[in-house]
């Protein structure tokens, strides 16, 4: 049975209404009972989280979100540190990092950087704020329901808070080769963080998208109310946006869902075809930032390239070894786990012959994408480190560190595998599963009939 888990303080009064959801992990179509503030309710069969309400799912998150772009313009003005050696003081910004990489012409490498830390924060800050301001007043803004779809889509590309761990790892590698003192954009990036963090927990999507529609702001008019949610459940053309969770039949030639208009596909187009071809480039991406050097460190004009594991066999020398695990972890392991993973995936969705092919596991494999899908940006670590290193150690012949060729690669090599992520389809795999004859009859059936009503 679907789990409405309560979460303390416990809720009495409901502030949402039973809704029909489709399952964005198995596909699975079923109604969300009505629920209080701070309560979820999961798929009964994959156990895919549907709704999580929040009790201030709009002010609370608002002033968050203001007190991080206060945040953010703090930690990209400020000094973020300040490296001496041989008498030579040489003082940095978070903007040195990306300047510094089109300087050497790492220009692409630079372009990501700036999207990561930059671009994509910014317009995640902006946007939620444009949107919650706009729906506290009596007549909102033009084009709610766009804006607040691009700061969704920018969640996945905003790596701020994996900044943190980067400028970590970078203080700890420069400890040996220059005096370091720590600037108010440090300290301003670690509270960001857990700010960030913190407006993100306590914003309701769900709560969003309905005052949006309550405004009026729709691609397409509303269906009644009397359509929704019982009588769509019969409707076997009923398709759930990936981008607001609406479910509704599409009509005539606009695909779009009539709330925020958003393409309806109800599976994502080409999603095997496209998430293959991403992991073999990918693949085959991983072999180059792993051989070529990633950086150089030049001291008297000598110096020796090293790559990805040879820096990690530095920190192992050097015996810093909880640092050493961080490294291997984020820059081999998280890559190497996100393209086993994906392929796992893909092999056993194709596999729907056979008794233990696609079959198995499923609801294993369906938490195990979502993890590949969250953890493959904590890769970027290790750019952000050389990045910072690069910006900050040019000390001319007596110490200079360049960040080198193996980092271009290893950063297309995380940003294909959060877009291999992002284009697999996790629905597919219960499709497959229950297209499989050696399946029971029962399963065969939910398949074909695309739904089963719960009470």
């Amino acid at each position: 049975m679907r789990r409405a888990v309560a979460l303390p303080p416990a809720a009495e009064v409901p502030v949402t209404a039973p809704e029909l959801r489709e399952c964005p992990g198995c596909g699975q179509f079923q109604i969300v009972p009505a629920l209080g503030p701070d309560m979820r309710s999961d798929c009964f069969r994959c156990g895919t989280n549907l709704r999580l309400t929040r009790a201030d799912p709009v002010d609370r998150s608002l002033a968050l979100n203001v007190a991080a772009l206060v945040l953010f313009a703090i930690l990209w003005l400020a000094m973020l540190m300040k490296v001496s050696t041989a008498g030579i003081v040489h003082s940095t910004t978070l903007a040195s990092g990306p300047i510094e990489l089109v300087a050497r012409g790492l220009w692409p490498l630079a372009a990501a950087v700036a999207l990561t830390t930059v671009i994509a924060p910014l317009i995640r800050l902006v946007g939620i704020i444009y949107v919650l301001v706009g729906l506290k007043l009596s007549v909102p803004p033009p084009n709610l329901r766009g804006v607040f779809r691009i700061v969704r889509y920018m969640k996945t590309w905003a790596m701020l808070e994996v900044l943190l761990l980067g400028v970590f790892v970078a203080y700890t590698k420069l400890g040996d080769l220059v005096n370091i003192e720590i600037g108010p954009a440090v300290y301003a990036l670690g509270l960001y963080s857990i700010v960030i963090v913190w407006a993100e927990t306590a914003l309701d999507p769900d709560a969003v998208w309905e005052k949006i529609e309550r405004s009026g702001q729709t691609h397409a008019p509303m269906p009644p109310p009397a359509a929704t949610p019982e009588r769509l459940v019969f409707r076997p053309e009923a398709v759930g946006c990936e981008s607001c969770g609406l479910v509704s039949v599409p009509g005539g030639h606009d695909m779009r869902c009539p709330r925020c208009g958003a393409p309806l596909h109800a599976r994502k187009p080409f999603s095997l075809q496209r998430t293959w071809a991403l992991v073999i480039a990918a693949a085959v991406l991983y072999v180059p930032a792993n051989i070529y050097p990633v950086l150089t460190v030049m001291q008297g004009g000598a110096g020796q390239p090293s790559t990805i594991l040879g820096g990690v066999e530095e920190l192992l020398a050097s015996k810093m070894y909880p640092l050493a695990l961080l490294v291997f972890f984020a820059s081999i392991l998280v890559p190497m786990f996100k393209l086993i993973g994906l392929a796992a995936m893909l092999g056993a969705t194709m596999m729907v012959t056979t008794e233990h092919g696609a079959s198995v596991l499923l609801r294993q494999r369906t938490k195990l994408y979502y993890i590949v899908a969250w953890v493959g940006r904590w890769s970027m670590v290790d750019i952000f480190m050389e990045s910072l290193l690069g910006a900050l150690v040019q000390f001319g012949r007596v110490v200079t560190i360049e960040p080198g060729s193996g980092a271009l690669a290893f950063c297309a090599v995380v940003f294909v595998t959060i877009v291999a992520a992002e284009a697999f389809d996790p629905r597919l795999m219960w499709d497959a599963a229950a297209r499989n004859p050696h399946r029971p009859l029962a399963l065969r059936q939910a398949y074909r009939s695309k739904i089963a009503a719960v009470r």
